[in-house]
C-alpha cells in the first residue's frame, strides 16, 4: 500500500511510519513543514498528489494545558483538521485512521473505560480531541491510547531517565491511573487495523494499569536504579498546579480489538525494558 503518515515528525508518527516501512508499504511521511494539516487546501492538494491507500493522522495539538487558554488553536488543530483530513480521504479513496486519546473521558469511573462508554471530557484538549473523533466519520478508523512513551519526543520515560542521572527529586502523583503505552506496540496494531481497513473505534495500550509514581518506580527499576528513590504525591500538592483537570483514571480496556480476534498488546513491562535500554544506550 502507499501510506500518507501526518504529524510523522512527532513519536508516534515517526514510528507509526517505521512500522509501515518495515512491512514494505510505500511511505510518505509528513510532518507540519510539509503540510499543514489545518488548512483545507494544502491538506486536499498533499493527499491528491500522494494519491494513498492509508492517510494515518498522527498529529495533533498535545500541549494539555496549553490548550486551556488556546482553545481556538485546539480545536483548529485536533477537529479542524480532521475535517479537511476526512474530506481529502473520501474524495481519493483512502481509509482514515484517526488517533485519539483517554482525555475524552471524565476519569471518573472506577472501572477500565472499553469503546461503549460516554465520553466526558474535563478539559479543552479532551473537548477537542472528541470533536476530532466526531469529524473523522464513521467509516474511519479512530484509535484511542494514553500515556504514550517512544523513542522520539519528550515522555514520562524520558523524563525519570534525566531525574534519576540528575540525582534530583523524583515526586510523581499518586492518584492518576493509566495504562502506559509504547508507540511501535501502538503503530505495530494500528497498520494491522489500517491493512484490513477496519472501521470505527478501538482502544489500543499495553496492558497493565499504574499510578504514575508506579510507574516511575517501574522506569527505575528497569534503568538498574532504586526505586524507592520515588515519592508519592497528591495531584492537589503539585507546585505549580497544572492548568487542565487530569483524568483520575485513564485506564482504556482493549475491548473491541478482543472482540475482533485481534492479539493485544503486551504488558506495558516488555517494552518498557526495551525502550529503557535504548534511551541508556
Amino acid at each position: 500500500m502507499r501510506v500518507l503518515v501526518t504529524g510523522a515528525a512527532g513519536q508516534l508518527g515517526c514510528d507509526v511510519a517505521a512500522q509501515f516501512a518495515a512491512s514494505g508499504h510505500e511511505v510518505v511521511a509528513a510532518s507540519r513543514s510539509v503540510v499543514d494539516i489545518s488548512r483545507r487546501e494544502p491538506v486536499l492538494g498533499v493527499v491528491g498528489s500522494v494519491r494513498p491507500d492509508v492517510l494515518v493522522n498522527c498529529a495533533a495539538y498535545t500541549a494539555v494545558d496549553a490548550c486551556e487558554t488556546d482553545a481556538e488553536r485546539a480545536y483548529e488543530v485536533n477537529a479542524w483538521a480532521v475535517r479537511h483530513l476526512a474530506e481529502a480521504a473520501r474524495r481519493f479513496d483512502a481509509h482514515l485512521c484517526h488517533v485519539s486519546t483517554d482525555y475524552v473521558f471524565s476519569g471518573d469511573k472506577a472501572e477500565p473505560y472499553h469503546e461503549w462508554d460516554q465520553p466526558d471530557p474535563r478539559s479543552v484538549y479532551g473537548a477537542s480531541k472528541l470533536a476530532g473523533e466526531q469529524e473523522a466519520g464513521s467509516a474511519a478508523t479512530v484509535v484511542r491510547t494514553s500515556w504514550l512513551c517512544g523513542r522520539q519526543g519528550s515522555n514520562v520515560v524520558a523524563t525519570v531517565l534525566r531525574l534519576a542521572a540528575e540525582g534530583g527529586p523524583l515526586r510523581f502523583v499518586s492518584d492518576q491511573r493509566g495504562s502506559p503505552s509504547f508507540t511501535s506496540d501502538v503503530a505495530a496494531v494500528i497498520e494491522r487495523l489500517c491493512v484490513d481497513r477496519s472501521p470505527g473505534l478501538y482502544h489500543v495500550t499495553n496492558q497493565g494499569d499504574v499510578s504514575w509514581y508506579e510507574f516511575a518506580q517501574e522506569i527505575m527499576a528497569a534503568a538498574g536504579h532504586d526505586p524507592d528513590r520515588v515519592a508519592p504525591i497528591k495531584t492537589a500538592e503539585l507546585d505549580p498546579p497544572r492548568a487542565a483537570p487530569r483524568p483520575a483514571n485513564s485506564v482504556l480496556e482493549n475491548r473491541a480489538l478482543g472482540l475482533a480476534g485481534l492479539d493485544l498488546p503486551t504488558d506495558f513491562r516488555e517494552p518498557l525494558g526495551r525502550l529503557v535500554a535504548e534511551l541508556l544506550n
